[in-house]
């Protein structure tokens, strides 16, 4: 049974019909999904949710498809994590990690809006997909599309990682580098879109792509017993994730599954594409494109398409943004491994590093349940990473215990 009303416009709600399409005919405003609640409301339990496999498709009724899912069947329910260690490191009581960086297939909370946009493309009849990428969705695209027959075409930035390039050769894709940044890719996109028959995934699939991430919202409240945190960190590239996370756990709320949600919101950019965090700083809702800079190639969008909605959830719910440079970016990688073994990419080096800063300026308090979104694994960015150059010894118990009071010599004098 499908819970899809249709589409409609987020700026002056006109309505659509169930189709490939991202953008308002009226104002240019983009589309999203619009459910039957009332419907949902009569299935949709805690009982039958808990009933159901341990994939984000346990929550399928919130979820814009009309059939039995395609695509991404093992996909979601990554751990959220206590993290004592760290909380104890950043002087807080209550502090969780949801980390993505662990999703199937292709280790980035991607794999979520993927599993939906082609389960998606699969019922409008699409054999061709593709997307524009800074790299996790690039390995995402690639991956589901490998697995369910279709043909993809995936456009980067000729600058991205190394091993994300490789992340995504790896599957057959057609890998196309474009001379340019996100944005340049993003704009060839829309016009491959608009010539061939193909469902790209962020552009003409968008309204249905973007639903996959609340999967992230419901799993943490599911997580905390049915229950909204106090405070949700998030990266912050084109916006989309921390908009749809705020939607999830307001739907939720509105079916009666959580109590209503307080959760302030908060969002993470580096200094070297921030145009959402400075447009929240200025106090103002509008974006003014950057040319990013930044070793956080994920979160290199410098003219975000749904950074006006992500303004005005962190406002409207008493949030805020920061944003850090890349040297702090390094420095809250090594901390998160270092305290809970868990090796973010540069988007969670980010994430950490906001949460910090915002501890210390006071916005988010000791005694606040704090969530931190990780959204990607730290093997995707390891050129991001200088670390010390190991020595070699000889294979010899001498050898090591002269290595071993060498070390407890280093530590006596620091201590």
């Amino acid at each position: 049974m499908s819970y899809i009303k249709g589409l409609k416009c987020r700026e002056c709600g006109t309505p659509y019909p169930v189709a490939p399409l991202a953008i308002c005919e009226e104002c240019f405003g983009p589309l999203e999904v619009d459910y039957d609640y009332e419907a949902i409301k009569r299935t949709l339990t805690r009982e039958a949710i808990a009933s159901r496999p341990k994939t984000l498709w346990r929550y399928r009724e919130l979820l814009p498809i009309e059939g039995e899912p395609t695509v991404g069947l093992q996909t979601g329910c990554t751990p959220l994590v206590r993290a004592e260690g760290l909380a104890k490191a950043l002087g807080v009581r209550e502090l969780y990690i949801k980390n993505d960086a662990v999703s199937h297939p292709t280790l980035s909370f991607k794999d979520r809006v993927v599993a939906v946009a082609l389960s998606k493309a699969r019922e409008f009849g699409f054999e061709v997909v593709g997307c524009a990428s800074t790299g996790n969705l690039a390995n995402s695209v690639a991956a589901n599309a490998a697995a369910a027959g279709f043909t993809s075409y995936i456009l980067i930035p000729d600058n991205l990682e190394k091993s994300k390039v490789i992340g995504t050769q790896i599957f057959g894709a057609n890998v196309i580098p474009v001379r340019g940044n996100y944005d340049d890719v993003n704009r060839l996109c829309s016009e491959i879109a608009g010539r061939y028959p193909w469902a790209f995934v962020n552009v003409n699939l968008r309204p249905f792509y973007a639903e996959g991430s609340k999967t992230f919202g419901f799993e943490i409240a599911e997580q905390l017993g049915w229950q909204a945190p106090d405070a949700v960190v998030v990266p912050m590239a084109g916006g989309a994730l921390i908009t749809k996370i705020y939607k999830g756990l307001n739907e939720l709320a509105q079916l009666g599954l959580i109590e209503a949600a307080g959760t302030r919101f908060y969002g993470a950019q580096a200094t070297g594409c921030n145009p959402i965090a400075a447009a929240v700083k200025a106090g103002t809702r509008e974006i003014r494109p950057v040319k990013p800079q930044t070793i956080a190639k994920s979160l290199a969008i410098g003219n975000p398409a749904d950074g006006y909605f992500a303004t005005g959830v962190i406002t409207s719910t008493g949030g805020w943004s920061e944003d850090v440079s890349d040297a702090e970016i390094v420095e809250a990688i090594k901390l998160l491994a270092q305290t809970e073994g868990i090796f973010a990419e540069t988007a969670g080096g980010t994430t950490l590093a906001v949460t910090q800063k915002l501890i210390a300026q006071g916005r988010i308090t000791a005694s606040d349940r704090i969530v931190i979104a990780i959204t990607g694994n730290g093997l995707k960015t390891q050129e991001a990473l200088t670390l010390a150059e190991l020595d070699s010894i000889e294979p010899k118990l001498s050898a090591f215990e002269a290595l071993l009071a060498g070390k407890k010599t280093v530590l006596a004098a620091a201590s």
